[in-house]
C-alpha cells in the first residue's frame, strides 16, 4: 500500500481505533492478578525442559511422570524434519536437538522410533556430541558420556580473585557469574553419575582440531586452559579447600526468598548439583527451598495428549506490571481505577532496598530500584527501575495536587514519589564510564571473558546497550532532569551509535526495530527535535522498513545475518514499537496510518494479538524469548497515544 490511493484506502476512523483499544485494555485487565501484578508467559525452547530432567536424572528424584508430562511438550515442538529450533521459526539447532534427544530418552522414547532415528540423523550429520557447545558436553561429562579431559577448565580459585584482576567473576555478566561459580565446583569434582543408557548413536568421530596460532587470543587460551588442566591433576590442597568453601558460601549467599539464584534456570541448576557435590544433602534447606521454588516457574497443561509440563527460565512480572500500567494509563485508564491502584502497592512493595553484586563496582551507591522477576533481590536492574519509575509517574498527579493515586491513598502516593526517587538515584549511579547503561552492572565492558573457550554460548558480559540508554533518557526526561549534563551525555551517546542505515541495535528485544523503537521516543523526550538528521534517518528508516500490509517484523537472524534486519515476518509487538518511535518523531506520517491499521485489523476477538514469533531477547543470536504480554501492552500503548495525538500520558 505505497500509494496515495492505497493509503487512503486503508484510513482508519478514530471510532474503530478506539473500539480496538477499549478490547485491548478489558483484555489486559482480565490478566492482573488479585495481588495487583501481570505476568505472560515467558516461552524459550526445550533445552530448559531438558535440563531440567537431566538435574532431576542427577539428583536421583526424576519420575516416570515428571518425565512423561515434560516429553509430551518436548515431543509438541518437534519439527517436521526430525528437529528443534531456539525459537518458533527458526533453523534446526544442534544443541537444542541433542538435548531434546536425550530428554525423551530418558521418557523412556525408543531409539528407533522414528522421530528419534529422525534426530540422531540431525545431529550425526552436524558433528554429533564433539561440535555441541560447552554446557551440553558438560551434562554429558556428568553422566560418563563424555571426558572431563576434553571441556575447557574453570577453577574454582576464580572467586578468590579480586575484582580489579582480570577474569575475576565480577568481569562476567550477573547471569554468566551465577552459571560459572557453580559449575567450577561441578568441574572440580568430575561427578559420572548413571544416565540409564549410552548416547553413542549421537557421538562421531572426528579429526582434532589443530590448535590455534600462539599469537591469537584463541591460541593463548588454548594454552592457558591446557596449564589449567595440569593444575587441575594436582591443585594445591589448601587453596583448593579453602576456594571451594569461599564458592559455596557465595553461591548460598545468593539465594532468593523463593529458593532460585538470579531468578533464571540455569544458575539455579548449577547451583544446587554444586551443593550436593560438596555434601549438601537432598534435605538440607537450600535444597528443598530450591526445589519448592522451581514449581512457580512449572507450567502444567490438559491436552488431548495428555498432561503437558513446560518450565518457564525466568519469569518477568515487574516488567509486566509496569509495561502494563503504561499501557492502562497511555489509553486512557484513570491512574485510580482500582486496578491501577492495586499494582501501585504492589509496585511499591517490590523496591528492591539492599545491595547486591553491583555494589562491586559502585560500593557507595545506596541501593533502590527493581527487579525483573518476583524475588530477586540480589540484582535489580537499570531498564526495570526506569520502566518502573515511568509507570509511577503516570499513576501519580503533580506533588500536592488531588490527582492520580493521591486521590485514594495519599500514603501510598508518598511511598512511590519516595521509592521513584531513589530509584532514579540509583539508575543514575549505576551508569557506566562512557555515560551510558548496561543492564545489571556498571562498566562490566572487559571483553577477556569473551575469549574463553568455556564461553562459547551466549554473551557473557553487560556492556552499555542503546535501548537500556534509552529507557533511562526517557525515565530522567519524564522526571525533569533533560537538562542535566548526565542525560546530555547519554543522549550523546545515542547519537554517535546511531547505526549507520539509521536504526538502533536493539539488545534486549527484536532487534533494529526494538532499539530504533526505544531510541527514538527517549530522544525526543529529551528534547531532541525532530527535525533533527539521527531522528530523520530513523523515521526514513522505519518507513523504508514497513510491509505492503502495513506492520513491521524482524526475524531473530538479523543477529548473525544483517540480510534480515528490519525484514520478518510481521508482529504486533515490533509494528507497536515502530508506531511508538513513529507517534513520537512524525505522527501524521501515513506510515502510521497503516501501521494502525494492521493492528486493528489482525486484533482478536478477545482483545489481544497472536503472536508465534519471537521478539524477545535474552542473549544476541543465542538465546531468544516469547514475552507473552509484549503482544498486548504494546500494541495498546501504541493505539493509546495514536488515539491523543502521539504523545504519552
Amino acid at each position: 500500500m505505497s500509494s496515495t490511493t492505497d493509503y487512503r484506502e486503508s484510513e482508519v476512523s478514530t471510532d474503530t481505533v478506539a473500539a480496538a483499544a477499549v478490547r485491548a485494555r478489558d483484555h489486559l485487565l482480565s490478566l492482573q492478578s488479585d495481588l495487583g501484578w501481570w505476568k505472560g508467559e515467558l516461552e524459550t525452547n526445550v533445552t530448559i525442559e531438558a535440563e531440567d530432567l537431566l538435574m532431576r536424572q542427577f539428583l536421583g528424584i526424576l519420575t516416570p511422570e515428571t518425565a512423561e508430562e515434560t516429553a509430551r511438550w518436548i515431543r509438541s515442538q518437534q519439527s517436521d524434519q526430525g528437529t528443534w529450533t531456539t525459537y518458533y521459526g527458526g533453523p534446526p539447532d544442534l544443541n537444542a536437538t541433542f538435548e531434546a534427544y536425550v530428554a525423551l530418552r530418558l521418557a523412556g522414547d525408543s531409539p528407533d522410533a522414528p522421530h528419534m532415528r529422525a534426530a540422531s540423523a540431525f545431529v550425526r550429520e552436524n558433528g554429533g556430541l564433539a561440535r555441541t557447545r560447552v554446557f551440553t558436553r558438560i551434562w554429558m561429562a556428568m553422566f560418563g558420556e563424555w571426558s572431563w579431559d576434553d571441556l575447557p577448565v574453570m577453577p574454582p580459585e576464580l572467586v578468590l580473585l579480586p575484582s580489579w584482576f582480570p577474569l575475576n567473576l565480577y568481569d562476567f555478566g550477573c547471569w554468566a557469574r551465577q552459571s560459572i561459580a557453580p559449575l567450577t565446583i561441578v568441574g572440580t569434582f568430575r561427578p559420572q553419575r548413571w544416565l540409564g543408557f549410552s548416547v553413542d548413536e549421537l557421538k562421531v568421530e572426528l579429526p582434532p582440531t589443530p590448535p590455534a596460532p600462539l599469537r591469537s587470543w584463541s591460541g593463548a587460551f588454548q594454552r592457558l586452559d591446557a596449564m589449567l588442566h595440569r593444575y587441575e591433576r594436582r591443585p594445591l590442597k589448601m587453596l583448593r579447600r579453602h576456594a571451594l568453601r569461599r564458592t559455596a558460601e557465595w553461591i548460598v549467599a545468593r539465594q532468593e526468598a523463593d529458593g532460585c539464584w538470579g531468578g533464571i534456570q540455569p544458575p539455579w541448576v548449577y547451583s544446587m548439583i554444586a551443593l550436593t557435590m560438596l555434601g549438601y544433602p537432598m534435605n538440607h534447606p537450600v535444597i528443598t527451598s530450591g526445589l519448592r521454588g522451581m514449581e512457580r516457574y512449572t507450567i502444567r497443561e490438559n491436552t488431548p495428549a495428555g498432561m503437558v509440563r513446560r518450565v518457564e527460565c525466568c519469569q518477568s512480572p515487574v516488567w509486566d506490571t509496569a509495561l502494563a500500567v503504561v499501557a492502562l494509563r497511555d489509553s486512557g485508564l484513570p491512574a485510580d481505577h482500582p486496578a491501577m491502584v492495586r499494582a501501585a502497592r504492589w509496585l511499591a512493595d517490590e523496591e528492591v532496598t539492599i545491595t547486591g553484586d553491583w555494589a562491586v563496582k559502585r560500593p557507595a551507591l545506596a541501593p533502590g530500584g527493581w527487579a525483573f522477576e518476583f524475588d530477586n533481590d540480589g540484582y535489580p536492574d537499570v531498564d526495570d527501575t526506569a520502566e518502573v519509575v515511568l509507570a509511577i509517574r503516570r499513576l501519580l498527579g503533580p506533588h500536592g495536587s488531588p490527582d492520580g493515586i493521591d486521590a485514594v491513598d495519599p500514603q501510598l502516593a508518598a511511598r512511590l514519589r519516595s521509592a521513584a526517587r531513589r530509584g532514579v538515584d540509583w539508575a543514575i549511579g549505576m551508569r557506566s564510564a562512557n555515560g551510558a547503561w548496561g543492564a545489571f552492572d556498571a562498566d562490566n565492558t572487559r571483553t577477556l571473558p569473551t575469549k574463553l573457550p568455556f564461553c562459547d554460548f551466549g554473551q557473557v558480559i553487560d556492556p552499555p546497550s542503546a535501548d537500556v540508554t534509552a529507557h533511562i533518557v526517557e525515565m530522567l526526561a519524564e522526571v525533569g532532569q533533560s537538562a542535566n549534563p548526565i542525560t546530555e551525555r547519554a543522549v550523546d551517546w545515542l547519537l554517535a551509535n546511531q547505526e549507520p542505515g539509521g536504526s538502533w541495535f536493539g539488545r534486549w528485544g527484536v532487534n533494529h526495530i526494538y532499539g530504533t523503537g526505544a531510541v527514538v521516543p527517549a530522544l525526543i523526550a529529551a528534547g531532541v527535535s525532530a527535525n533533527h538528521p539521527a531522528i530523520i534517518r530513523a523515521v526514513g528508516w522505519l518507513v523504508e522498513h514497513q510491509r505492503p500490509d502495513g506492520a513491521w517484523g524482524e526475524d531473530l537472524r538479523s543477529y548473525t545475518d544483517d540480510a534480515w534486519i528490519g525484514c520478518g515476518e510481521p508482529t504486533a509487538s515490533q509494528t507497536a514499537w515502530a508506531l511508538l518511535a513513529l507517534l513520537a518523531a512524525d505522527p501524521a506520517s501515513s506510515a502510521v496510518e497503516r501501521g494502525v491499521r494492521w493492528l486493528v485489523d489482525t486484533q482478536r476477538l478477545d482483545g489481544t494479538w497472536d503472536e508465534p514469533h519471537y521478539t524477545g531477547t535474552g542473549f544476541p543470536g543465542d538465546f531468544s524469548i516469547n514475552y507473552h504480554l509484549y503482544r498486548l501492552v504494546f500494541p495498546l500503548t501504541a493505539l493509546g497515544r495514536y488515539l491523543s495525538g502521539g504523545s504519552a500520558s
